[in-house]
């Protein structure tokens, strides 16, 4: 049974959508939190020390939507020149306004606290250290150690009070310190231990104008860590805005996906106050995909009602701040231990051919009668009525609507799509597989009966409630709380959006439950056909990466470029794509500087970090392999390093 918790709140509703009410804090004359609209955000790329370069970059930022400008400064003289890039924008007539990035050194955030609306400073490396060292503390020895932080960071305090200097609080997964990485490991709590360290002076010091984020590269930990977050707050009477990104997310396809995973999990309970989204990209680009993610909460308070269940603001049992995936049984390949299943919908009326099959990831070879399979072809394809008079591959099911899998006369790997009340009453069922649709609807009526449904049943749950994540939630906690372990796939039908919507609102929908272990396989589709089949394929295996529940890639924990960037990162993620593409289930870190780097290489195989001007270090995990190779060879030394630890295998041609 599911029983209703306290502990495990972190937003106002399971099921009707309201966003969290936080604290006003003004950033010039930018309201963030409070009532004011989620804001948009993004940083430049150019070097701080190069005013024109990165005005104008800003103003390309600015027009695309951009309402808070963040410039790196990592040292006095980048911090200095903020002054200049600030009055050349308001020169040109942009207010907007400036937070400076500060890593490293709180001399320069002192500085830029007394020039811009708004300073970042990250709790990992402004006043702690990181040498990946355990350190055993006692209690006495841990508070003088939050002393000397306390020490560091008051001149920064006063400065932002007699300013009147907006601060986010901004913890990294990556950067965590050896203090705390010694008292609660790498974990959310520790993540949110660091920012409390630092928000516990400020308060002391009565400073509350103060953001806070937790960004990591890894979805589940990031969402986790916010939610975590939350709940303190909750606990504390606190309420500060809070700031949303997936830190490192990549470029193209990937970095899309994945930051509507973990920003719009977020989004769809109701928290965040700004977000940046974080692509390897012009920063101008990052803007429209924030304003997706975002602009579909302007109405959704409207959303048709999702029974609740009884005392749900009490919480549930299900715990959001570490992944468990939804204990269920096996039914063929689908549930158990398997990987989450991807099902393509071929059930508009046509005559389907093998070529219809390359668009997921099945491609005929006439010449050798052989099918080739890629490390993205789907699992199922539910045909409705439609047949086929081929041999399909072996790996493949077809699902037909129950009346035509009846009329069939070759059953091999086929199986039925019911109603529930076709499922009771069929005459003919697959004695291996039967697919049953139910809705919220079904699942809270009365006669509904798991005991009557036999073990071949997988269900397909589906949601036309605007609020659908959430409805489709309920619909998992309600066959939790039946005990049933019936595996489920979950559906989600879009009409007429665009390929880029498409894939942020599915990301964000069915990213959303896999983060939280429920779901055995995922169908999306968009009628009438707006998106292509092979794009919904790839985003279909895209969301299920993101959520790391299926590998089914390399993948690339790629950050954006900043004024700190020591190489063309744009221009070295593609170069390291083209060689390590076809590496499945490896994690490669590509990294400008050394600020996240060490850190994100713990939750990455190998790094790519710059170290210098045309310097490179390489890593495995979080050791340094080879230190300062020069980027002309940096490369073919990372593939190298590859090959030497047994991850290298040739890409079939």
């Amino acid at each position: 049974m599911i029983t209703l918790q306290k502990k495990n709140i972190y937003c106002n509703s399971l099921f009707e959508y309201s966003r969290l009410k936080t604290r006003e804090v003004k950033v010039g004359e930018l309201g963030i939190g409070g009532n004011n609209p989620i804001r948009i955000q993004s940083m430049t790329t150019t070097d701080t020390m190069d005013t024109i370069k990165t005005v104008e970059q800003s103003i390309r930022m600015i027009k695309a939507g951009c309402e808070l400008v963040r410039i790196t400064a990592p040292s006095l003289n980048e911090a200095k020149n903020l002054e200049n890039i600030k009055n050349e924008l308001h020169k040109r007539g942009y207010k907007t306004p400036i937070c400076a990035d500060i890593h490293f050194t709180p001399n320069a955030a002192e500085l830029a606290a007394r020039i811009v609306e708004k300073v970042r400073v990250n709790p990992g490396n402004y006043a702690d250290r990181k040498k990946f060292e355990h350190i055993e503390y006692t209690d006495k020895t841990y508070d003088e150690e939050l002393e000397r932080i306390r020490e560091r960071f008051l001149p920064l305090i006063k400065i932002c009070k007699e300013n009147g200097t907006a601060m986010r609080i901004g913890t990294n997964h990556g950067s965590l310190s050896d203090r705390i990485l010694s008292r609660y490991g790498d974990t959310p709590l520790g993540m949110v231990e660091s920012a409390f360290d630092f928000l516990r002076i400020c308060e002391e010091e009565k400073y509350f104008d103060i953001v806070i984020s937790m960004k990591a590269s890894n979805t589940q930990v990031m969402v986790q860590a916010y939610r975590l977050l939350v709940h303190k707050m909750m606990e504390t009477d606190r309420n500060y805005p809070l700031h949303l990104g997936v830190t490192e997310a990549g470029d193209g396809e990937d970095g899309r996906i994945k930051s509507a995973v973990g920003i719009g999990t977020l989004l769809e309970d109701g928290l965040g106050d700004t977000i940046r989204v974080s692509l390897t990209e012009e920063p101008e680009f990052e803007i429209p995909v924030a304003k997706n993610l975002v602009e579909r909460y302007s109405q959704r308070k409207n959303h048709k009602a999702i029974p609740s269940i009884k005392n749900q603001v009490s919480g549930i049992s299900h715990n959001p701040f570490e992944y468990s995936r939804r204990e269920t049984n096996t039914v063929l390949n689908i549930g158990g231990h398997n990987v989450p299943r991807v099902v393509a919908d071929f059930s508009e009326k046509q005559k389907i051919s093998t070529a219809n099959f390359f668009s997921v990831g099945y491609n005929y070879s006439e010449t050798l009668d052989k099918w080739n399979l890629s490390d993205q072809a789907c699992d199922y394809i539910f045909l409705g009525d439609n047949e086929i008079d081929f041999e399909i591959p072996g790996t493949l099911g077809l699902i037909y609507n129950s009346k035509t899998f009846s009329e069939l006369k070759n059953k091999n790997r086929a199986y039925p799509l019911f109603n529930l009340e076709e499922y009771f009453s069929a005459k003919e069922k697959s004695s291996e597989l039967n697919f049953v649709v139910i809705d919220l609807k079904a699942i809270l009526n009365s006669q509904f009966s798991i005991l009557n449904l036999d073990s071949t049943v997988v269900f397909i749950i589906e949601t036309s409630n605007e609020h659908g994540m959430a409805e489709q939630r309920r619909m998992f906690l309600e066959l939790m709380n039946l005990s049933s372990k019936i595996p489920v796939i979950i559906k989600r039908n879009y009409k007429g959006l665009s390929e880029k919507k498409f894939q942020l609102h599915s990301s964000t929908d069915c990213g959303a439950l896999f983060i939280d272990g429920f779901g055995d396989g995922i169908w999306i589709n968009c009628k009438p056909s707006t998106v292509k089949r092979q794009q919904i394929n790839s985003t279909s295996f895209g969301i299920l990466q993101a959520t790391r529940t299926r590998i089914s890639k390399t993948e690339y924990i790629s950050c954006p470029s900043c004024g700190r960037t020591l190489f063309d990162l744009q221009e070295t993620t593609a170069k390291i794509r083209s060689r390590t593409s076809h590496l499945k289930g490896v994690k490669i870190g590509i990294m400008g500087c050394i600020v996240n780097g060490p850190g994100e290489m713990a939750d990455a195989d190998y790094g790519y970090v710059g170290t210098g001007v045309g310097k490179i270090t390489l890593y495995k995990g979080k050791e340094v392999v080879k230190k300062n190779i020069t980027s002309e060879t940096a490369v073919d030394e990372l593939i190298h390093l590859i090959k030497e630890n047994g991850d290298w295998v040739e890409e079939k041609k």
